[in-house]
This record gives structure tokens, C-alpha cells and sequence, in this order.
């Protein structure tokens, strides 16, 4: 049995389409509303604040992912993240279960400076400590062999279906909508960005692989790393629009933070937009160099496909 906790997002729902494509059809969904994706799935509805409704999700699991987010409320994640691993770690200690941590990078140095997987973590705000302290967590748990578990970490998506990312929110739906983009701070900085069914299915050959196990992985991007500028050219050539965009200079920014939450809360993930952003897989690209990674302009087509067959999709919001 494999259990995807966080099931209803866009990667879990896609790892889910994974798994049963290339690995197992003993799949278990677990969320607040979970929702069958294949019919042999099995569904679970749990609180992961909750050490007993946890173990009970993963009794009976040999691997365990763990994808499921938070709004970008910083108390939230603050007071419930810490909660959750500690809950997840000792099910899957208890049930003998191996953990596969889906992470983020907010924990790293926001400089242009490459991003390997040995890159020390330096903190920018409370959501970026608390994604260290997640990390840690797990690191520690593999150090006194409580679990055996790996971390995967990707960058900034876009993609397909639910992806919810800046990128997407930002540039991609409201070009499609026929509405003017905007971009943080500044378009001429290089961005990696992770396809969504890339970062997935990589995920799940990754859970797959016995010796893959008891440490960091970055996923699959395409190296071919473009600016704002660039992606938004790309896009009108894709869609066969006029796109538009302005730049949200940090004063403005600012500014919102006084009168919205969501922008307050999204603050101190900004200074990453100045700089480049130079995240390297090469380590998942070595051990399996015949994973295809999708390229921005197949990765674009595929949202514009999406786009034509539910032309409600991808408004702006």
C-alpha cells in the first residue's frame, strides 16, 4: 500500500496518476474530503493535527508521501506544520513505514547563488524557519534511523489543473483570461521553474527506488531557465496572444502588505524574485538519465490545451 497525505492537490493527485500508471494499484488517498481519482483507490479522511486519525491513515503503508500544504497564513503554519510531521514521523516509525517528504525552498538563501542539495539553510522570514525546522525534522529522524525517509525538494511551479503557484496566479492565468500579467520586483532575473506532473511522477519513481532513500533529492526542471521577460514572450507565442505586463516595484508591494493579509503573509518570499534563481537537479538527472523533463514550450502547450477544452480554466484571480 502507498499513501499520498495531501491527496486533493495538484501533486498528489497527480503523483496518485503516477503510482498506478508505472507502480502499484494498492493507492490510498488521504485529505479532509479525499475524492477517488481510480477506481481501486482507497479513501481515507483525516486531520493530520491529529496523532490518532495519522496512525490510523498510515497503518498498513509501506511508503508514505506526504504533500499536503497550508495557505500562506504564517501562524498556521507556525503552530501546525511542526504538528504534523511529528504526528506522520511516529506512524510511520510505528507502522514501519517509509516517508517521502515533498519540501519546498523557502528555507534556502535567496541569492543567485546554484542550489544543490548540500546548500545550507538560511532562512528568509517565519515561513521559510519553519521550512527548515520541517526539513530538519525529517534529516533528524533519519539520523537516529527512527524511519527511513527522503526528502524531495522543488522550486516554484507551473503546470496544468490546480497548480497554485505565484507563476501560475500571476502570469499564466490572467494572459489567458486576456488581462494584463504582472511580476514581482523585476522580469529580468533567470527563474527554474518544476512542471507540476513532472515534480510528481518524479517523486514517484523516486519512493520506488530502494537505494534512493535516506536523503535530499531536488526534482526535475528544464535548465533551460528563462526571465519573466523571456516566459511572458513565450506564453504570447503559445497562445497566440499580445500579452502585457507590469512590473510590481517593492514599494507597492509594501504598500499591500499594510492593507492585505495575503500579501503581508507572502512578503518575506519577494526578495527571491531579485535575484536569480538557479536551482540544480543534476544529482536526479544523473541516476536517471532517462527521465523525460518536460520543456517550457510543451509544458505552455499543454496549459493552453487545457485552456481550450475548459475555456472557464485559468481566469484570473
Amino acid at each position: 500500500m502507498q499513501t499520498i497525505l495531501g491527496s486533493t492537490g495538484q501533486i498528489g493527485e497527480e503523483l496518485a496518476k503516477a503510482l498506478y500508471t508505472d507502480f502499484t494499484k494498492e493507492i490510498r488517498l488521504v485529505s479532509r474530503h479525499p475524492k477517488k481519482i481510480h477506481e481501486t483507490d482507497e479513501v481515507i479522511s483525516a486531520d493530520l493535527l491529529d496523532a490518532q486519525q495519522t496512525e490510523q491513515a498510515i497503518l498498513g503503508s509501506d511508503i508514505v508521501y506526504f504533500t499536503a500544504g497550508l495557505p500562506l497564513d504564517t501562524e498556521r503554519w507556525i503552530n501546525e506544520f511542526p504538528v504534523m510531521i511529528e504526528n506522520i514521523i511516529s506512524a510511520c516509525e510505528k507502522h514501519k513505514a517509509k516517508l517521502v517528504f515533498f519540501d519546498n525552498t523557502y528555507m534556502y538563501p535567496q541569492t543567485s547563488e546554484p542550489l544543490i542539495e548540500s546548500t545550507p539553510f538560511k532562512p528568509n522570514g517565519a515561513k521559510g524557519k519553519v521550512r527548515a525546522a520541517l526539513a530538519n525534522m525529517v534529516l533528524q529522524a533519519i539520523e537516529n534511523q527512527r524511519i527511513e525517509a527522503m526528502i524531495c525538494r522543488a522550486p516554484e511551479f507551473y503546470g496544468p489543473g490546480k497548480t497554485q503557484s505565484f507563476t501560475n496566479f500571476m502570469v499564466l492565468y490572467p494572459l489567458l483570461a486576456g488581462k494584463e500579467a504582472k511580476v514581482f520586483l523585476k522580469d529580468n532575473t533567470l527563474r527554474t521553474l518544476i512542471y507540476t506532473p513532472d515534480a510528481s511522477r518524479a517523486m514517484a519513481l523516486l519512493g520506488n527506488t530502494a537505494d534512493a532513500y535516506n536523503q535530499t533529492w531536488h526534482l526535475p526542471c528544464d535548465d533551460n531557465r528563462l526571465t519573466y521577460s523571456q516566459l511572458i514572450h513565450l506564453v504570447g507565442e503559445t497562445f497566440h496572444i499580445q500579452p502585457h505586463y507590469r512590473i510590481l516595484k517593492r514599494w507597492q508591494l509594501w504598500l499591500a502588505a499594510l492593507f492585505n493579509k495575503n500579501a503581508k503573509d507572502g512578503a518575506e518570499l519577494l526578495p527571491r524574485y531579485a535575484a536569480d534563481n538557479i536551482f540544480v537537479s543534476d544529482k536526479f538527472k544523473i541516476r536517471f538519465p532517462e527521465f523525460p523533463v518536460t520543456n517550457y514550450e510543451e509544458g505552455l502547450k499543454t496549459i493552453w490545451e487545457e485552456k481550450q477544452k475548459r475555456p472557464d480554466h485559468g481566469r484570473a484571480r
